[in-house]
């Protein structure tokens, strides 16, 4: 309960943040029952003001897991990636193991956040355009569809499988998002990739970096998660800030935050696991 000016009493209910999209620092989606009670607060919810609150909240769940232990993890994975060099690029991982959650029961969590650095250079993405697009993605050499290559599908669900297999994420013109479903099926939907939308007002290569940077946390049937925040190649600054960003992120989303993390580990694709929590 939180007692305001003019002595008014005011019961506000206490749940934590089940859906939020945070990019470049900027909330885009907050939980219905935080917007309200910020609302009955303040009259009208301020962005800057809900960002720091998250921020500040994010802060203080963030100390469990010490700067130095953070580092000497992200230093060991480094240094094991150099020492057993491969020849393709490693990507480092953040593992997470819950506990006191029940997939079937309780509410699964979702939610992305754009990283400062992008931990998946390598990631393929395709454009399905109207002709001005296909004709950028050309020049810039990014792998595109048109509607008559959509429409050569048809709707075989074979097809479809394939082509989300192919690449790592879609982006769409505003013409052709809305087809997307008429054109392709549900295919694209179900394997997680329905396609962003790309407007004529962005820069094409600024937002496929922005699809490349933005990693997801999504709760499903089992209690434990994956996600890909950085490559061995990025100096120990940039991973650190990374994993510290994703870390306080996904505490945000949990139900009951801290208390329902078990275990977190940090592993190249080819190096041994380490240790944060």
């Amino acid at each position: 309960m939180v007692t305001v000016k003019h002595g008014h009493d005011i019961h506000l209910t206490r749940l934590p943040l089940q859906r939020c999209d945070l990019v470049d620092g900027k909330i885009k989606k907050l939980d219905v029952q935080m917007h309200h009670n910020l609302k009955i607060l303040f009259g009208s919810v301020s962005r800057s003001f809900s960002h720091s609150c998250l921020l500040v909240h994010k802060h203080n769940m963030s100390s469990k897991v010490s700067k130095d232990t953070l580092y000497e993890a992200v230093n060991e994975v480094l240094s094991q990636a150099k020492t057993h060099k491969k020849n393709f690029l490693q990507t480092v991982e953040l593992q997470i193991g819950l506990k006191n959650y029940d997939p079937q029961k309780d509410k699964r969590f979702s939610g992305t956040i754009k990283l400062k650095h992008i931990p998946r250079p390598k990631m393929k993405v395709c454009i399905l355009g109207d002709q001005q697009h296909c004709d950028e993605a050309e020049v810039n050499k990014v792998p595109f569809m048109d509607v008559e290559a959509l429409k050569k599908l048809n709707k075989n669900k074979k097809l479809v499988k394939k082509l989300a297999k192919r690449y790592d994420a879609f982006l769409a013109s505003e013409a052709l998002i809305k087809q997307i479903p008429r054109l392709l099926g549900p295919g694209l939907n179900k394997a997680g990739k329905f396609p962003g939308l790309l407007s004529h007002q962005e820069s094409m290569n600024m937002k496929i970096d922005e699809v490349k940077a933005t990693i997801k946390f999504q709760m499903k049937k089992v209690l434990c998660l994956c996600v890909a925040v950085g490559h061995v190649d990025m100096k120990s600054d940039e991973l650190a800030h990374n994993i510290h960003l994703s870390i306080n992120f996904l505490v945000s989303l949990l139900k009951k935050h801290w208390q329902n993390v078990r275990s977190l580990h940090i592993k190249s694709t080819m190096g041994p696991p380490q240790r944060l929590y």
